[in-house]
């Protein structure tokens, strides 16, 4: 009786197709169907899909200095801007010129370390850049549901709902991504231009009313007077209150990944993409004097304008204080308008977050082996971030000040991260001046790190929740996909293919041998070892595969094949590879496939604890090789009857 196959469900099929429409302007996950080339876009059109994460936190950030410094909100904020163009400015310019092709800072500082120890390292970064992108769409949705509620047409009927609001906004971001993301640049540039033509306006009537109202300036000059005894004092508290003023520096990690959609120049190579590196350098420049000029002048018109009361929670300008002097000075019609665009660019800033998300992830993760299958489909992993997004936001009840800890500090590591990798970077080629100055540079970061994880630990802690969870489903991950065939590729040098058409005459026997002492006795007590315990006649010969462990924490990786004669009579196949069991695996399935014969390999029992034994395998490539090299063997080929032989005594 025939068996019907059922194809699988709608749904289960909806849910694992690949993005494929992500569109030109948000890099495709390594499962997407490919797109043809394109020529990228302008370096001016690219920055505005920075723009809607780094521009849009003008949303709240003008609000939280107010609270964070008070009086001296200005004064802090000038810190900023000086930290912004002598600090973040500098360190991520010369991480645009170490990775070109969108890696980060990340990759720069993997490069750096091998073996478990880095993986661990880059899955505990990736927890602090999902922190970041999380708290990103948690905030701002947060954010834009404040200027929604906030709106004088609107708060007396949506006062109470700011959750609920926040929720829809976060499961609408998430809906979009389910049915597709096109053309993300296009969307950024109307955005983030809209949004900065309505905050110039913004501005000047503010300063049109702080200069017109001269005992404005006055008054504010006379508090700081008497708060402050110096003006050394009024900088040492600045800078104490700095590291509050964190959110002010997110969009330089962003810059970089969007590196590949920047044209650059015809000339341009792979190898070296010297214009887009400009271009990007343009960019990088480019937003962070923009952002700065609209950091000092907002914070400056927002605390001379606004009463300090209306800054804390509760107060009309708590969260939007740059739409609480739209509404105010320029009339409620303005106002409206200056918050629907605020809306759709802090919601829109959720989107790049995502799609950060979406891309970071797929980077690392299935290249250790660390992620399950469905990870490699955009939408169900758009669900979990999405679940998560929701519990964030249920936790800090929807509320932009209580997030900012966490939203700081995964912005502070990431910085902290690629200013070490620039001063590694600069070491190493030998840049005296640029490496003392990227050391102070990443020294002031770290210590912002650290201030600001002392002051607002929530940020730390679910950074450590997402390392935790990254690091968890990743260890699970690795150990379910234990058994699969991990090697890409088989090459054989002329001498290790002589040898495979010399045995293929004949039937082909291999011998598992650990290269050791690699002397004549080995191999001889070797052959005799298995010739007796199979019982195996003395004319049958033997070729040697011997596997020499490299890095055993990679998981994918090509396997090269070299033959050699030692010792005048016995051939050796010999091997690197990460895995000893999936190395010989992948050569019994490849001499089978080139010879149309089906070889037999020979082992010796692994003395000791087998559990020991499979946990020496996990983490170091080696083990029980008998076993784990048949199971792989039986995961790669379902049919018994064309499977290589294993044979063990």
């Amino acid at each position: 009786m025939a068996i019907t196959e059922h194809p699988p469900s709608r749904l289960r099929a909806w849910m694992l197709e690949g993005l494929s429409d992500m569109g030109k302007g948000i890099q495709q996950a390594p499962h997407a169907a490919p797109e043809p080339p394109h020529k990228g876009q302008r370096w001016w059109r690219v920055m505005c899909l920075t723009g809607v994460d780094y521009f849009s936190t003008l949303g709240y950030q003008p609000g939280i200095a107010a609270l964070a410094a008070g009086l001296l909100s200005p004064v802090a904020t000038l810190v900023l801007v000086l930290v912004t163009l002598v600090g973040a400015l500098p360190v991520y310019r010369r991480v645009a010129e170490e990775s070109p092709h969108g890696e980060g800072s990340i990759a720069m500082l993997e490069r750096l370390l091998s073996f478990w120890q880095g993986k661990l390292f880059v899955l505990t970064l990736l927890g602090f850049a999902a922190t970041d992108f999380l708290i990103t769409i948690t905030l701002s949705a947060a954010d834009a549901s404040t200027h929604l509620v906030e709106n004088p047409h609107l708060t007396s009927s949506l006062h109470s709902h700011q959750m609920l609001i926040t929720l829809l906004l976060v499961a609408l971001l998430g809906a979009v991504f389910l049915k597709g993301f096109l053309e993300a640049i296009g969307v950024a540039v109307a955005l983030v231009g809209i949004y900065l033509a309505l905050n110039v306006v913004v501005v000047i009537v503010g300063l049109w009313h702080v200069i017109t109202a001269g005992h404005l300036v006055t008054d504010w000059t006379s508090a700081l007077t008497v708060q402050h005894s110096s003006v050394f004092a009024m900088v040492g508290v600045a800078l104490l209150v700095f590291p509050k003023l964190a959110l002010g520096l997110s969009g330089f990690e962003t810059g970089v990944a969007v590196m590949p959609h920047v044209r650059g120049d015809a000339a341009d190579t792979e190898e070296r993409p010297t214009g887009r590196i400009r271009d990007t350098k343009k960019l990088l420049t480019t937003a962070a004097l923009i952002m700065s000029c609209f950091l000092i002048a907002t914070s400056f018109i927002t605390t001379l304008l606004i009463p300090a009361a209306e800054f804390k929670a509760g107060g009309k300008a708590n969260g939007r204080a740059l739409a609480y002097l739209a509404h105010h000075y320029i009339g409620n019609t303005f106002g409206t308008v200056y918050d629907i665009s605020t809306i759709a660019i802090l919601w829109f800033a959720g989107a790049s977050a995502m799609a950060g998300l979406l891309n970071l992830m797929p980077r690392y993760l299935p290249r250790y082996g660390m992620a399950p299958h469905w990870a490699r489909a955009v939408r169900p992993m758009v669900i979990v971030f999405i679940v998560i997004a929701f519990v964030v936001t249920w936790i800090f009840d929807a509320n932009v000040d209580k997030q900012g800890g966490a939203y700081a500090t995964g912005v502070l590591v990431l910085i902290s991260s690629a200013a070490i990798a620039v001063t590694i970077a600069a070491h190493k080629a030998g840049q005296r001046k640029w490496t003392v100055g990227f050391a102070v540079i990443a020294t002031v970061f770290l210590y912002t790190t650290v201030v600001n994880v002392i002051e607002r630990p929530d940020g730390v802690k679910i950074g450590a929740c997402f390392i935790a969870g990254i690091i968890l489903v990743s260890l699970l991950s690795r150990l379910a996909r234990a058994f699969e065939l991990r090697v890409t590729s088989v090459t054989l040098d002329p001498m290790a293919e002589r040898f495979v058409r010399d045995i293929a005459s004949r039937k082909i026997r291999f011998i598992a041998n650990e290269p050791d002492r690699r002397d004549k006795a080995q191999y001889r007590d070797k052959i005799e070892q298995i010739r007796s315990d199979n019982d195996i006649p003395a004319t049958e010969d033997f070729v040697f595969a011997e596997v020499t462990v490299t890095d055993p924490s990679e998981f994918e990786a090509g396997l090269k094949v070299r033959g050699e004669v030692l010792h005048d009579r016995y051939r050796v196949l010999t091997l690197e590879s990460a895995s000893v069991p999936n190395a010989l695996a992948a050569l019994l399935l490849h001499v089978r496939d080139t010879t149309g014969h089906t070889p037999h390999i020979y082992f010796e029992w692994t003395e000791g604890n087998p559990f020991r034994n499979f946990l020496r395998f996990f983490l170091f490539g080696q083990g029980e090789v008998a076993p784990v090299t048949r199971e792989v063997l039986r995961e790669a080929e379902p049919d018994r009857a064309k499977r290589p032989h294993v044979h063990t005594a």
